[in-house]
């Protein structure tokens, strides 16, 4: 087996925009022992932080090749070799971004030091490089550089080779290599366990803290696909690199996995779920007329019942999003904004739009205020909230579970009488946009609905 023990050391820690400084390789084939390392101009900054951690400073690597000058070189150097480094995933994201850059495919075989410690001394919790130097008795030569990591990595397969059947370790080589995939931190045993079913997932990090939920028809096939695009989009390299622990709640099909994934990010904020994080300051534009005038009022969650009202419009997280709605709804329309309120307009003097012939003169007595009444309300029919249309709470049956709806209002899935009236007596929630919108689209593919009587 001819192998290459690599190391790198880049500029950060994302492979999309931070680049490599340094290239280490120890490579080990039927002539012997022979190294080869690097230091690269990345042609941006070092940051001080990383200047300090690895002694490869800016002065250092302005005469220094660029990597498109050592890329050849390095691609027929690495050719052949089973690619061995220690969270393998970080390395090979990095020279995979930085060859195909240059358009050149880069497609080794990969080992995982870390995963290969991690398979045969599984009663040690800890894997890391530092770990392995002390439980190993590594001999260290220049810790964070990319030579000095690679040589350590090659020193513990040498280790490892005094304590194993080398039978046991090809064996143990040949399985990690096909799940090189996987990140290093995660037993690939808890990957395969995964249900390939309907439901959520759920990535926690250090010290348990909850960093992204997904839903899934197929738990396993897309929790799996986070790893393999990790090398190209940085929020899925991050989420790698921090993930501890992966859980899941299957569910019987899809609604389920849709309503109980904006139920739990909601719940438990997870770091990386930006989208569907709870908003507090949910609101919507409200009709209200006075005489022949009509004009829209922005009204509150907290303030109304959403859920049950009927004159409302569009569903908006912040205020500004709102007043943005309305004016591209007016801009669109050829609304007057002095008359929607968004605009202070002098009495019988035009309106900026008016200026720019794009309102129809309502603020200067051109249209009638009845006419302009009627034309925003068409324009408004398409933000129309849909009133909730039943007398009380009903229950969505799929397959086995009862998902209970109370005023577009997810209280949970159950499976038996008893399940129902506990939820039942619990507090609603408050009402959701994502909530809103999944059992909006739900309803109408499942017009047969069960309806609930509260005891």
């Amino acid at each position: 087996m001819r192998l290459a023990f690599l190391d790198l050391e880049t500029t950060g820690g994302n492979p999309l925009v931070d680049r490599v400084t340094e290239v280490g390789v120890v490579l080990v084939d039927e002539i012997g022992v022979h190294e080869w390392s690097q230091l690269v101009n990345p042609q941006t900054r070092i940051p001080a932080f990383i200047e300090s951690l690895t002694g490869i400073t800016n002065d250092m690597v302005v005469e220094a090749p660029r990597f498109e000058d050592i890329a050849q070189d390095l691609n027929l150097l690495l050719e052949g070799y089973l690619f061995i480094a220690h969270n393998a995933r970080f390395d090979y994201g990095f020279l995979k971004n930085e060859f195909k850059r240059l358009d050149i495919v880069f497609r080794p075989n990969i080992l995982c030091s870390v995963k290969l410690s991690r398979a045969l001394f599984p009663e040690h919790k800890h894997h890391n490089l530092d770990s392995l130097i002390v439980r190993h008795d590594l001999k260290v030569s220049e810790r964070h550089r990319a030579l000095g990591d690679a040589q350590l990595i090659h020193q513990f397969w040498q280790d490892i080779h005094t304590t194993f059947d080398a039978a046991l370790i090809v064996a143990t080589v040949k399985k990690l290599v096909g799940r090189s995939s996987t990140p290093s931190q995660i037993d690939d045993s808890l990957i395969q366990s995964l249900p390939d079913t309907p439901g959520v997932y759920l990535f926690y990090g250090e010290n348990d803290l909850p960093l992204y939920i997904g839903k899934s028809t197929h738990i396993k096939q897309r929790v799996l696909s986070h790893f393999s695009a990790d090398h190209r989009y940085s929020k899925e390299m991050s989420l790698s690199q921090q993930l501890r622990r992966i859980d899941y709640i299957e569910t019987a099909g899809e609604i389920g996995a849709l309503l109980k994934e904006a139920q739990l990010i909601k719940t438990m904020q997870p770091i990386h779920n930006r989208r569907l994080r709870r908003s507090n300051d949910l609101c919507a534009w409200q009709l209200q007329q006075k005489t022949e005038c009509l004009y829209p009022v922005l009204t509150w969650a907290d303030d109304l019942d959403f859920g049950g009202q009927d004159n409302l419009y569009g569903l908006f997280r912040t205020q500004r999003d709102a007043h943005k709605a309305l004016r591209k709804l007016a801009q669109d329309n050829s609304l007057c904004l002095g008359a929607l309120g968004l605009e202070k307009v002098s009495k019988d003097r035009p309106c900026f739009a008016r200026q720019l012939h794009r309102c129809q003169g309502v603020c200067v007595g051109e249209e009638s205020m009845f006419s302009h009444a009627l034309r925003l309300q068409q324009a408004m029919t398409k933000l129309k909230i849909n009133q909730w249309p039943y007398d009380g709470v009903i229950g969505l049956k799929e397959l086995d579970d009862l998902h209970i709806i109370d005023h577009w209002c997810y209280l949970g899935t159950v499976r038996t009488e008893t399940e129902i009236a506990l939820l039942l007596d619990s507090a609603r929630p408050a009402f959701d946009k994502d909530t809103y919108m999944i059992l909006n689209k739900a309803l109408k593919a499942m017009p047969e609905v069960i309806h609930i009587n509260r005891h």
